[in-house]
C-alpha cells in the first residue's frame, strides 16, 4: 500500500460547521493534525492492516482505498471506507502529486506499486466549493456559469466541474447541489486560501453558494 497525502473536509453546509450534512463544501491539504505520529498509528493499525486482512479472507483489494478518519482523545477511528478518491479530498490532494497519475494507477492495476515512489510538493492546495444555494435540499438548477474562461493559463488555480452540464444553447449551467470545486495551491496553507477564494470570485452563477470560513482550523493548527 502506498500512502498518498492527507486532506481535511467540512462536512457541514454552513459556517461554523453548522446546517446539514453535506458530500463536502471545501478541504485543505495537507493537514497540520495529521502528525507524524499519526500518520505512524495509521499506517501500522488502519491502512496496513486493512488490505492485509481484505487478502486473508481471500479478496485482495486492487485500487483506490479513501480512509475517512476522525482524531480523538484515544486516537484516529474509521469513520468510513471508500473505493474510490474522495471528493472533494482529491482536489487538493492530485494538484499536489508529483507523479504522473496514469503511471501510478498502471502500476497499481498491474501489482507493481512497490516500484513507484510516490512524491508531493511541498507545498499546500485549498478547495472551495461553489454550491447551488439551498443544497443539500432543494435548489434550483439550470442557471448559466460565467467566468471559467479566467482559469486558462493559471497555473496554480483548477475549476473541477461537479453538478454542471451543457445545456441545449451550448452554454455550461448548474445541474446538481455542489457545482464546481474551486483549488488553488499556496506556498502555505494560508496562501493557498487566500488565492482559492480569490478565485471563488471569478465564477458567476444565480444562486451561488459557498462556505466561508474554509481552513479556519488552519488559524489553530
Amino acid at each position: 500500500i502506498k500512502i498518498m497525502s492527507s486532506a481535511q473536509d467540512h462536512k457541514r453546509a454552513k459556517d461554523g460547521d453548522q446546517g446539514l450534512n453535506t458530500g463536502g463544501m471545501g478541504n485543505f491539504s495537507p493537514s497540520p493534525f495529521y502528525t507524524k505520529e499519526v500518520d505512524e498509528f495509521c499506517k501500522k493499525y488502519i491502512y496496513q492492516a486493512t488490505v492485509d486482512a481484505m487478502a486473508a479472507e481471500g479478496r485482495p483489494f486492487t485500487g483506490v482505498i479513501f480512509f475517512g478518519l476522525m482524531l480523538t482523545a484515544d486516537g484516529p477511528r474509521v469513520l468510513e471506507y471508500n473505493a474510490r478518491f474522495g471528493d472533494p479530498e482529491a482536489q487538493v490532494v492530485l494538484p499536489r502529486m508529483k507523479n504522473d497519475i496514469i503511471d501510478v494507477m498502471e502500476a497499481c492495476v498491474d501489482g507493481k506499486l512497490d516500484a513507484i515512489d510516490l512524491q508531493f510538493e511541498d507545498n499546500a492546495a485549498v478547495c472551495v466549493v461553489l454550491a447551488s444555494d439551498g443544497y443539500p435540499v432543494a435548489y434550483e438548477k439550470g442557471f448559466e456559469i460565467t467566468g471559467l474562461e479566467k482559469f486558462e493559463g493559471k497555473e496554480d488555480y483548477f475549476c473541477f466541474h461537479a453538478g454542471t452540464k451543457f445545456n441545449e444553447a451550448g452554454k455550461i449551467v448548474t445541474n446538481g447541489g455542489r457545482v464546481l470545486g474551486i483549488t488553488a495551491t499556496g506556498a502555505d496553507l494560508k496562501e493557498a486560501r487566500k488565492k482559492a477564494y480569490e478565485a471563488t470570485e471569478w465564477v458567476n452563477f444565480a444562486n451561488k453558494y459557498m462556505r466561508h470560513d474554509i481552513g479556519k482550523a488552519i488559524d489553530e493548527a
